[in-house]
Formats: C-alpha cells, structure tokens, sequence
C-alpha cells in the first residue's frame, strides 16, 4: 500500500466508524424481529401476500441474474482502465475492481432485503389496521419495516467506506470510485427495471379496472392486481431502497476524494466521522417516530421526528467537529493545504460545521417545498382536483403546471445550497468543492429516516391492496389503511426530492473530483505543475464549441434516457391492458367471482417487458460520457456533465413533484370530494395518476442513478482521456475509435429499443414450463 499512512489516532476513529456500522446493522436485525412477530391476519389475506412475496423474488432473481453480465464487463473494464500514479498500481486496480463488485452487492443486498421484509410487513400492517392497535400499530410495523432498510443503507455504506480507508489508506479514493460505481449502477438498473415493472402494472389495472369496469383499485376481480402489487415493491422498495444506497456512498466517495485532496488524511476520516453520527441520527430518529392519539395523520409525526433529527444531528456534527478539527488551516500541516488559505485565518471548524448545516436545512427545506406541492390538504393537490369536475385534459394541465413550477422552486433552493456551501471555501477551488460534498455529507446524517419514510409509502399502499383484495379488514381499518397511503404517496414525494437534492450535490461534488483528476492526469502527462491550472481552464472554457456541444448532448442524454423509460412504460401497459381485456372478455365468470382471473400472465408480462426495456437506458448511461470524452476531450466531458446536472435536477423535480401531486388529487376525489369514487371527476384525475406514474416512479427517480454513474463513469476514464489525447501516450486513433465505437453502441441500442413494436396483446406470452411465475391464490 502506497501513500500517506495513517496516525493512530485515525485508525481508531475508522475502527469506531466500523463499530458504529455494525451496530446499525444490529438494529436491523433486531427491528425485523419485531416486525415478523406481528400478526399476520385472515388466511386469505395471508395468501394474497403470499402470492406478492412470490412474484417479488421471481422478479428480483431474474433481474440480478440479467445485471450479472453488466457487472462481469464492468469489472474486466475496471481493471484494464489506468489510475493515477502510484506505488501500487496493480494492487490499487484489484481494489477498486473487488469493491465494484462489493458496492454492487451491497446495493443490490439493501433492495432485495428491503422488498423481502417489505411483502412480509404489508401483511401486518393491514391486519394490524383492524385490529384494536388502530392506526398506531400500524403505522409503527410500517415505519419500523422502513428502519430496518434505513439501518442497513447507514450500516453497509459506512462500512464499506471505513473497510476502505482501513486497508488502502492514500489509495483509497481510487478504489472508492469502484465501491461508488458499484453501488450506482446496480441501483440504476434497479430502479429502471422496477418502475417499469411496476407502473406498467399499475397503469394497466387502473385503465381497465377503474376506468373501463369501474371496480376499486385493488379489486380481486383485476389480474393486473398482484403484479400491481409485486411492482410497488420491486420498483418502490427495491428500486428506491438501492437508489438512497447508492446516493449515500457516491457522496460518501466524494467526500472522502475531495476531503484527501484539501486536508490530506484529516480530510479522509472526517466524513466518516459524520457519517458515524448519522447511524446514531438513525436510530433516534426512528425511534422516536410515534403517532399520537393527537396527531392529525402520519405525516404529522413523520415530520416531528424528522425536524428533531435534523436540529440533533446539526448539534451533534458542530460538537464532534469542535473537538476533531484543529482552530486554522495551518494547523494540519499538510501540503495538500494551499498556502493562500492556510495564512487566511479561515477556522477549518467553522467551514465544516457550515457545509453540514447547510446539507441539514437543505433536507428540511426540501422536506417542506415537496410537501407543500404534493399533500393533499395544500393548495397545489386541490387545485388539480377541483379541475377534475372539467376533464382529464384540465388534470394533466394542472399537474404539469404544479410540477414545472415546483422544478424551479425546487431547483433554486438545491442551487442556493450548493452555491452557499462552494463560498465556504474562499479563494480554495478544493476546499470549496469539499463543503459542497460535506453539504452531500450533512444532508444524508439523516438518511436513516428518509429510508424509512420512503419505504413507508410501498408498504402503506400494499396493506391497502392486500384488505380490499380480501375483504377481511372493517370499514374503521379500511379508512386508517386509506389515510396512511395517502401519507405514504406524500413521504414518497419528499424522499424523491430529497434523493434528488443529494444527486445533485454528489454530482457537483464528483464534477470536483473529475477536476481534480484532471490536475492529477496532466501531471502524470507531463505537464509542468506551474501550467496546470491554466491547461485546465483553457479545457473548461464554456466558449469553446467542444464544451458547447458537450453541455447541449449532456442535457440532451437525460431527455432522450427520460423518453427510454416513460416509454419503455407505455409499451409494457398496453400489453397489459389488453392481457387484462382479454380476459375480462374471454372469463366473463370474473364480475360475479364465479371465475379466477390469471394473475401470472401478467406478472409475467411486466417481468418480460421490465428485463427487455433494461438495456438502452442502461447503454446510454455508461457510454455516452466514453463518447463525448474520448470523442470530444476532457473539456466537453465536462461540459456534459455539467449540462446533465442541471437539465436532470430540472426534469427530476419536475416528473416526481407532477406525479406525486396526481396520485394525491385522485385521493382527493376518492376521499368524496367532486363526485367521488365512480364520478366522471374520479375518471379524469384516474387518468392524471396513470400519466404521472411512469413520472413520478419510473423516470424521474432513474435520473438520480444516472447523474452518479455518469459522473463515475468519466471519472473512472478521466486518466485514460488525458494521457491518451495530451501527455506522451497520446494516440488520437484509439482515442477517436473507442469513441465511434461507444457511440455506435448507444446509437445500436435507442434504434433496437426504438424498433420494438407496442404490444396489442397478440404477443402476449404464454408461462413456460416451469416458470416460477406465480398465479395466485385469491378468493373473492
């Protein structure tokens, strides 16, 4: 091992941050006790949801065997792509190819985990609801599923960072890239294929269900209900559960990248330090998440115990940095410290407890802003109800409009952050590139808990599912299953905005560590140190026609990656809603429950369309940046990334806030405002929420993963882009040849994604021998 090595000092404070992750894990598994021992309801409620737990991990175990191939060839490429000079070269790229694999596991570990526990829970929670418990029992299985998935992205991500430091020292922030990519590709992949998988299911068994039969939402009489139910978790739990993972390891990366590069390995334990308080803002945080008799919903006490969690973190971060970080720069004497800023009087304590307060109010200001567009007791939800008594296309106007306007809100206060936490840094381009990532830092100390509030929602809304489906649970516990959904969709807002602040501020802080390893890559190109900065301003030139053309193709990829996935949607439901037609017409024993429907064909269906649709957004993330970087250079690269952040905040904000505010106006009318269930005004806002849900669960949380893999991936061959186009290995064919090649294969892929027809159902398969597809056992 090569590099700096650690005091002794540090070495104890990343063996602590170890002890505190397996810790965190220690609740989860204590919490997953608790929950299993609840009461798991009637027999037939106990078979619907045994039929979602089925068709979960069928789709789950063939999904992960379709990403095995991605990660085989990511890890060969890891290997093969070079690192910046070290003593160890060969060592350092084991490292980052074995933590590639350990970053993808992890993630992948979190969201199969997660939608295990979450398909045993919604069972719980729906009996629970009619129980003598009421609402709160409920609402406290739910929640503590959702910790248990909170615990372990704290636990594993903190772990896998501290193993790092532990054993490369210097090296580690090569081999965190690995760790980084890892975790974001799989949740990527997950999160595309889940919500594909999920909102065709849904958008089928709305269309056909409420708006064409006119039966409930979950209605056993649908097939398109237990594959809408399997998708809430292999999209909502799995996918989103995966999604925070990643964005709490690659800010973690950055962090720790950034913080070596300003104060040397001060600089790469203090974010573990931070995130060590995390896993106990983890564990006070759901714990201290009660409903009381008082409050007016869940939300109510969700938002209580978020807000304590943040001013106890915020207190917690300001007293640990106090006592770690010394008074002045001058006092870390390291060379990594410019000596502008080491003589400028700065407090290094003052600059990190800024940037983490900063990250804490941006997470509480997100938490509000989302709220305010998406519950449905704000003026936004209501407004978009009360055009329902007009039509469906007044619906989606408003919702549009709610989701544009809150783009901008929203894009604004994470620019403030950024911006706020960059002048931290002074006259330091490093040390204000650190804030940002210790922002990134900060904002996630209470991850814990927006893991949980996230998964709340999935849960809410299959316990729902599963007592309407079996018609076991009263009306009193009926309606407490219908309030914590309607919670449920408004934590899922705000968990999505939330995520989407994090990808921002993780990507600025990546786009940091891409201008880091240029300095580093010209050095090693042979560049004079005093020509350095001024080669990569030149190279970072917004007014050259390359970066030009960069920044327009990176906004350009999150549209066209935007369009694959809503896409990908529309395709997959039409085949649904035809295979639910279809049998509607060809069974006509299912209105009057004297026949099945065949839930399998439809899983299936959504399990096939969900692996299919998987590749071309897939191959658009990884290999767009290899062609701008290898075709355009490392300037345009930048100007790509630089464009992504900003048109993916946008269109992320947007598609989540106009989806989420959707779903809650058509709660709103099912509630018995305009009509009500079965009114013309509960059509037009059914067919709103089928509009925003490839929006708000497909589309729009995939742009958090992509902004980081993007990131990532030009990181990872920033080296390879410098030496082969301006140091002494330069080789312009290679160069130009790898770059026709990548940009070849995205072309390749869009055109064979694009060819696919839309199934009409005459495509519609048949379950092979064999298939572990279920078909449920539902009664009426």
């Amino acid at each position: 091992m090569s590099g700096t090595s650690l005091s002794g000092s540090n070495v104890t404070f990343v063996i602590v941050a170890l002890v505190f992750a397996l810790i965190a894990l220690g609740f989860a598994a204590m919490f997953v006790q608790s929950v299993l021992k609840a009461g798991r309801g009637t027999k037939n409620m106990q078979e619907i949801a045994g039929a979602v737990q089925e068709g979960a991990s069928a789709y789950l175990f063939r999904q992960f065997k379709t990403l095995a191939i991605f990660v085989v060839i990511a890890v060969v490429l890891l290997f093969l792509l070079p690192v910046h000079d070290t003593d160890n070269e060969v060592w350092v790229k084991i490292g980052r190819s074995l933590f590639f694999i350990v970053g993808a596991v992890f993630s992948s570990f979190i969201g199969g985990a997660g939608m295990a526990l979450a398909t045993r829970a919604n069972l719980r929670v729906a009996a629970a609801a009619g129980e003598n418990g009421g609402r709160e029992t409920a609402m406290g299985i739910a929640f503590r599923t959702g910790g248990v998935v909170g615990f372990l992205t704290v636990g594993l991500g903190l772990f896998g960072g501290a193993l790092v430091v532990l054993i490369f020292r210097a090296d580690a922030p090569t081999v965190l890239e690995g760790f980084g990519f890892g975790a974001a590709l799989l949740a990527m992949f997950m999160r595309v294929g889940g919500g594909i998988f999920t909102k065709a299911a849904d958008v089928g068994a709305d269309l056909v269900g409420k708006v064409e039969q006119g039966i409930p939402e979950d209605d056993p009489r649908n097939a398109a209900t237990i594959a809408d139910n399997v998708g809430d978790n292999v999209g909502d739990c799995a996918g989103m559960a995966a999604d925070l993972f990643e964005s709490y390891a690659v800010t973690l990366v950055a962090a720790l990248i950034l913080g070596q590069a300003a104060f040397g390995q001060d600089g790469l334990i203090f974010p573990l330090i931070v995130s060590t308080i995390g896993v106990v803002i983890a564990i006070i945080g759901v714990f201290i998440t009660r409903l009381r008799p008082s409050d007016r919903n869940g939300l109510t006490a969700i938002n209580r115990a978020f807000y304590i969690s943040a001013v106890i973190s915020a207190i917690a971060v300001a007293v640990v940095t106090f006592i770690y970080l010394p008074s002045s720069f001058a006092g870390f004497n390291d060379d990594s410290i410019e000596a502008g800023v080491a003589a400028s009087g700065r407090d290094p304590r003052w600059v990190a407890i800024g940037a983490v307060v900063i990250g804490i109010v941006l997470a509480a200001a997100i938490q509000a802003l989302t709220g305010y567009f998406t519950e449905t007791n704000r003026r936004p939800v209501q407004d978009i109800g009360k055009s329902s008594q007009t039509g469906a296309a007044t619906v989606v106007l408003a919702g549009i409009s709610v989701g544009l306007e809150s783009a901008v809100y929203s894009a604004l206060l994470i620019g403030a952050g950024v911006y706020g936490a960059f002048l931290l840094g002074g006259a330091s381009l490093t040390l204000s590139l650190f804030a940002v990532a210790l922002a990134g830092i900060g904002l996630l100390t209470t991850v814990g808990v927006i893991v949980a509030m996230d998964t709340f929602g999935p849960i809410s809304d299959n316990a729902q599912g599963i007592a309407e489906m079996s018609g076991d649970v009263d009306e009193k516990g009926a309606q407490i299953l219908t309030e914590l959904d309607a919670v449920g969709n408004t934590t899922k807002a705000i968990t999505k905005g939330i995520a989407i602040a994090t990808a921002v501020l993780a990507a600025t802080a990546l786009f940091g560590s891409y201008t880091n390893s240029l300095a580093t890559s010209l050095a090693d190109a042979g560049i004079r140190p005093d020509q350095v900065g001024n080669e990569i301003l030149g190279l970072l030139n917004i007014a050259n026609p390359r970066s030009i053309v960069g920044l327009l193709v990176g906004a350009a990829v999150v549209f066209l990656f935007s369009g694959l996935a809503i896409n990908a949607v529309s395709r997959s439901a039409g085949a649904v809603v035809m295979e639910v037609r279809r049998q509607f017409r060809e069974f006509p024993g299912i209105m009057d429950r004297t026949q099945r429907p065949e839930y399998g064909r439809v899983v299936d269906i959504c399990t096939r369309d969900a692996q299919r649709e998987l590749l071309a957004p897939g191959v658009l993330a990884i290999m767009a940046p290899i062609a701008v970087g290898f075709g355009l250079g490392a300037g345009a690269l930048a100007a790509y990334l630089a464009g992504a952040i900003g048109a993916g905040t946008l269109m992320a904000v947007f598609l989540a806030n106009s989806g989420g505010a959707w779903d809650n106006a058509k709660k709103l009318v099912e509630d018995g405002n305009f009509g009500g269930k079965g009114s013309e005004a509960h059509a037009a806002t059914v067919i709103g929420d089928t509009v925003g849900d490839p929006f708000k669960d497909t589309a729009g949380p995939a742009i958090n993963p992509l902004l980081k893999v993007m990131n990532l991936v030009s990181l990872l061959i920033a080296p390879a882009v410098v030496a082969w186009s301006i140091g002494s290995d330069q080789n312009d064919p290679l160069r130009i040849a790898i770059a026709i090649v990548a940009a070849v294969i995205v072309v390749g892929a869009v055109v064979w994604s694009k060819r696919k027809p839309i199934s009409m159902g005459d495509d519609t398969p048949t379950p092979a021998a064999g298939d572990t597809t279920p078909t449920a056992k539902v009664t009426a």
